[in-house]
């Protein structure tokens, strides 16, 4: 393992100076991938570890960087190569192979959707790289080609809004004669979050036959899509009583339309809004009453991943899967986690 790690640095050592050297020469073309200085040497004892981000879309993704970043230090006896694939499946694709051919001791990637993936993993299996999935997975026959994952529960993320919903009606007295109109903002389409976030609400929904949703509707994760997308829907519905958006970045633009709308929304409003991530902002707006209920979906991924490739290295089994805990926040719990949220 020792031998095999010092042959693998010695090769990423001129790839990376090779790679300051190209930069310097006036090409941006790879200036999101390293984020270490490229012209230090690596340490062989170091574990060589590349990340690809899938991008910075929201405030929960940078977090989620954050934690990865903060974990897989030089402190800590990793070497981090960052990439932000901004969004584009094919530049993570790249960006794996660009891992693979630096030879890196180990592969971490959060996929922008799960299709189209088993070439680039076949590839990783073949140089001999563990390939560990951080948030979000893929669609593969063959499990065997990345190693472990790490995340949450998107499907149960989905269940619990349901559930909450559930909860809410009743405690306001509202009876099953009577419908209840639901939009729903959708994030990145055959992103993880958005397939389990989808079939976990509408697991809940479905036992109600007067829970009508009206329309599922692509935000794409973004607070300007969010706004954009609920504009429409207030224009076309005029009946809305409960907006379910997959982030909180989507919440914020649908939050500024209702309001654009002379609409009004949140505990004292005419409309329900059910939220997921639990940033600190969408936090404060929970306490401001403006959203019903966020969903956590928490970005603290990164110690976990250490923690399993340090299992790795020391030659003990790993689970297949690592779950990370959350929780649910509503105007009755949210003051004692303001103070110390960290994203």
């Amino acid at each position: 393992m020792k031998s095999d790690r010092t042959n693998r640095v010695s090769i990423i050592n001129v790839l990376l100076i090779g790679l300051l050297l190209f930069c310097l020469t006036g090409c941006s073309m790879f200036s999101s991938v390293v984020e270490e200085d490229p012209s230090a040497e690596i340490d062989s004892d170091l574990v060589v570890v590349g990340f690809s981000q899938l991008g910075s879309e929201s405030l929960w993704r940078t977090a989620n960087t954050a934690s990865i970043q903060r974990a897989l230090t030089k402190e800590n006896g990793f070497f981090l190569v960052f990439n932000n694939a901004r969004q584009k499946q094919e530049n993570q694709i790249k960006a794996i192979r660009s891992f693979i051919s630096q030879r890196v001791d180990y592969i971490v990637f959060s996929p922008v959707t799960e299709d189209g993936w088993e070439t680039v993993l076949l590839e990783a299996k073949e140089a001999g790289i563990p390939v560990i999935l951080a948030d979000r997975m893929v669609n593969i026959e063959d499990e065997s080609l990345y190693t472990t994952w790490v995340g949450t529960d998107m499907q149960e993320e989905g269940e619990k809004a349901g559930r909450w919903l559930e909860e809410y009606m009743q405690a306001h007295q509202r009876t099953d004669e009577e419908d209840v109109n639901i939009v729903v903002l959708q994030g990145t389409p055959g992103a993880t979050s958005q397939i389990g976030r989808t079939i976990g609400f509408n697991t809940i929904a479905d036992r109600h036959e007067n829970w009508n949703i009206l329309e599922q509707v692509n935000g794409d994760f973004t607070t300007a899509k969010g706004k954009e997308v609920m504009q429409l829907l207030l224009k076309k519905y005029d009946n809305i009583d409960v907006v379910v958006s997959q982030n909180d970045d989507m919440t914020f633009g649908a939050i500024e339309a209702i309001q654009e709308a002379s609409r009004t929304v949140g505990v004292n409003g005419e409309i329900t809004m059910i939220s997921f991530d639990a940033a600190h902002e969408a936090l404060e707006m929970v306490d401001q009453g403006l959203i019903n209920v966020d969903i956590e979906c928490n970005p603290e991924q990164g110690d976990k991943i250490a923690e399993v490739i340090s299992k790795i290295e020391h030659g003990e089994e790993i689970e297949k899967a690592y779950v990370i805990e959350e929780n649910v926040f509503t105007q009755k719990n949210v003051k004692e986690y303001l103070d110390t949220r960290t994203y």
